[in-house]
């Protein structure tokens, strides 16, 4: 079980333009954004401490954001 609630994620997919979504389809989706938000967010702890700050802010997200790379995956 994740952090990330799998009906919002769920939500997101069908506000995307899915009429269905497969059980497989969201908790694929739901690891991956879990993984990605926390990778985002270590970096965004590293940029608050270099700041001599224990509070993340929202420039340190955005900060992270550029610096963290999205998950590639082979294509099939």
């Amino acid at each position: 079980m994740g952090i990330i609630p799998v009906a919002p994620v769920s939500r997101l997919i069908r506000e995307a333009g899915a009429k269905r979504v497969s059980e497989g389809a969201r908790d694929t989706l739901a690891e991956i954004l879990e993984n990605y938000g926390l990778d985002i967010a270590k970096e965004a702890v590293v940029w608050a401490n270099h700041a001599k700050r224990k509070t993340v802010k929202a420039e340190d997200i955005m900060e992270a954001v550029k610096r963290v790379k999205p998950p590639k995956f082979p294509s099939d």
